[in-house]
């Protein structure tokens, strides 16, 4: 029977702590129980990196906390908790020293729960959280891991060969994996798409290593044969006060998909907003409590349905 792999990857835990490395049980566990009933086969591929980061992040935190004027400063742990986890990671992970560490570690995860070696008829969605969003896209379609020089190159094309499509050579449909949805929660990749620079949009011929588009444009045209022209999901889950989640399918569009004809992308809220979380907003009482929606998604009930429902496409 056909597996369904439901690769996560989770993004900055922006509460009390980092997330463990078993931050998608509950979620997983929402999935499983809505697939009874149709019996699917379900795998769960948990990629965890929260622990690469931590060291430095650390000694930068201790920095801080060692100058006589913290204690004098507002919002500390606000900014130690949540505005340093999330630039800091960002910052880390941009790092070719970092960046190539963060993909070591989740090669080995990702080779080892079996998507090296899929059947013909198994699928692979992808489940994206906060600023794992921007580590997956980037592992998967950044030109700066192209140069077989630089550190990181040769696990990044093993991540990618195991995908279809995604790799340099010409697709074969019967090597890797092929994508049947991909939802991304509490994303901020719409920011970092400012990093992407498109020949012909800015006056230059030079696209930014960083810039996305080029081979996630390759990917979907790969797939949309495939699928025989039937759209791929996209759907990209918002909470209403979650600050690091943004609107997606105006950007996407606009990046690779201009002609609407190779995705299926919906930018949903996981609540909805009453009054009281209308005025609310206009404060800054969201920021500080913002980490408990920005990792609310791992126990919605709404997104857990969302995400079956790509299971019968």
């Amino acid at each position: 029977m056909a597996i369904d792999y439901i690769l996560f990857i989770h993004g900055v835990n922006t509460r009390e702590q980092r997330e463990e490395p078993h931050y998608a049980d509950s979620l997983f566990n929402l999935l499983e129980k809505n697939a009874e009933n149709n019996q699917q086969v379900l795998k769960k591929v948990a990629l965890y990196w929260g622990n690469v980061n931590e060291e430095n992040e650390n000694k930068l935190r201790n920095q801080f906390e060692a100058s006589p004027l913290w204690k004098q400063i507002w919002f500390q742990e606000f900014r130690l908790q949540q505005i340093l986890q999330f630039a800091g990671d960002a910052a880390l992970y941009i790092s070719r020293y970092v960046g190539a560490k963060v993909v070591e570690q989740l090669k080995e995860q990702a080779l080892v729960n079996g998507l090296a070696k899929p059947q013909p008829d198994d699928r692979l969605h992808l489940v994206t959280h906060s600023w794992g969003t921007v580590i997956l896209f980037d592992i998967l379609f950044a030109a700066r891991w192209d140069d077989p020089k630089v550190p990181g190159h040769d696990n990044v094309m093993m991540i990618r060969d195991a995908i279809f499509g995604i790799s340099g050579k010409d697709p074969n449909p019967d090597q890797g994996i092929k994508i049947a949805s991909i939802h991304t929660m509490g994303s901020p990749v719409a920011i970092f798409s400012l990093t992407n620079i498109v020949p012909g949009k800015d006056g230059t011929d030079s696209p930014s290593t960083h810039d996305i588009t080029p081979n996630l444009q390759k990917l979907l045209e790969s797939l949309q044969k495939e699928r025989q022209g039937v759209k791929l999901p996209w759907k990209n889950y918002i909470h209403p006060g979650d600050p690091l989640a943004y609107p997606l399918k105006e950007l996407m569009t606009d990046l690779v998909d201009g002609d609407t004809k190779y995705l299926d992308i919906q930018d949903i809220l996981t609540q909805e907003s009453s009054l009281f979380d209308f005025i609310t907003a206009q404060s800054l009482l969201p920021l500080l409590h913002g980490g408990d929606a920005h990792g609310s998604y791992w126990h919605n009930d709404k997104v857990a349905e969302e995400i079956s429902l790509t299971f019968k496409t």
